[in-house]
């Protein structure tokens, strides 16, 4: 499980005597069903590297991660699986570089021409020799690994948690009308962007007013279509839970990157069917305490393609905060 916050480029909020954070993705193809990785060689320090690169203030990791890619080699993605974090010593201090995998297709890689002056698409044996920084084998063996149990190739369900609302005890007019507070809606700003790692086409959601007002800003920035479910509203989930359910298998069973927006009594019907989809371990890390999501938190999985339904990772990126 990948856990990420929402990270300055030279803060260390947690006090784990980081420095520098970065972000970057492990480029993967299948080509004559053989895997191919990505390399860049940077010229200003002559090595070979995965394309990454330093968080720009007030980005999340995620982002980071999508806009080094674009910059560096001009490839568009959509971050699949998390792999291993590294850590190495760079002159500023200690340097953390957060990785996923990311599938792309067969348009080819542009070098930006400034650090990065070549690419090459190579098996994960000359990956292994190529790399210049031993310790960026750590998601190469993850990412391996998962090509060989089947795992590699996913699609995303996101689960996300509205984002501040009002509080109840100054609301006085109807509990579905309740809207964001100031926090909630910079919240759902932060959102679109955060949401765009993954390129969700379609989003399910509460129809109470502040459900909408999260991931309105998203919607209209990509058209993604949106459906209202009532079951997942707190009176329906309260008065038939199973229903709330039912909504979560009929997602996992289409296969396409979807956002399901909804509320903290909701969550626990949410995360228990997720955890149905996959291995004991893996559903031990799901957030089991109330209330499970903080407002405007998001909790990925990552569905195979291959073994249709069943989740095979996941990871949770912390809201916006004031």
């Amino acid at each position: 499980m990948r856990s990420t916050e929402h990270l300055e480029d030279v803060a260390d909020p947690g006090g784990t005597g980081v420095s520098v954070y970065a972000a970057g993705a492990l480029c993967w193809r299948v080509k004559k069903k053989k895997l191919e990785l990505l390399l860049i060689h940077r010229q200003r320090y002559d090595d070979w590297s995965w394309p990454k690169g330093k968080l720009d203030n007030g980005e999340t990791l995620a982002e980071c991660a999508v806009r080094e890619v674009y910059e560096e080699v001009g490839l568009p993605i959509t971050l699949g699986i998390p792999l291993p974090s590294i850590r190495y010593v760079v002159k500023p201090g200690l340097k953390e570089v957060h990785y996923w995998a990311a599938p792309v297709d067969d348009m080819p890689p542009i070098p930006d021409g400034k650090e990065v002056d070549a690419t090459i698409w190579c098996s994960p044996t000359k990956a292994r020799g190529l790399l210049s920084n031993p310790s960026d084998v750590e998601p190469l063996d993850a990412l391996l690994a998962a090509h060989e149990a089947g795992t590699l190739a996913t699609w995303p369900l996101l689960v996300v948690r509205h984002a501040k609302a009002k509080p109840r005890a100054a609301w006085t007019r109807a509990e579905g009308e309740r809207p964001l507070a100031a926090t909630g809606r910079r919240q759902a700003l932060y959102l679109q962007r955060l949401l765009m790692s993954w390129h969700p086409e379609r989003i399910v959601t509460s129809g109470w007013m502040r459900c909408i007002a999260t991931i309105s800003p998203y919607a209209q920035a990509t058209k993604a279509k949106v459906k209202v479910v009532p079951s997942l509203t707190e009176a329906d989930h309260k008065r038939n839970p199973a229903k709330a359910a039912a909504v979560i298998e009929r997602l996992l069973a289409k296969s396409s990157a979807t956002a399901v927006c909804t509320h903290r009594p909701v969550l626990p019907t949410v995360l228990a069917t997720l955890a149905t989809h996959m291995d004991p371990a893996l559903a031990g890390v799901l957030p089991v305490l109330d209330p499970h999501l903080a407002p405007g938190e998001v909790l990925v999985a990552h569905v195979s393609i291959d073994n249709p339904g069943r989740i095979v990772a996941i990871e949770q990126h912390k809201p916006y905060e004031d």
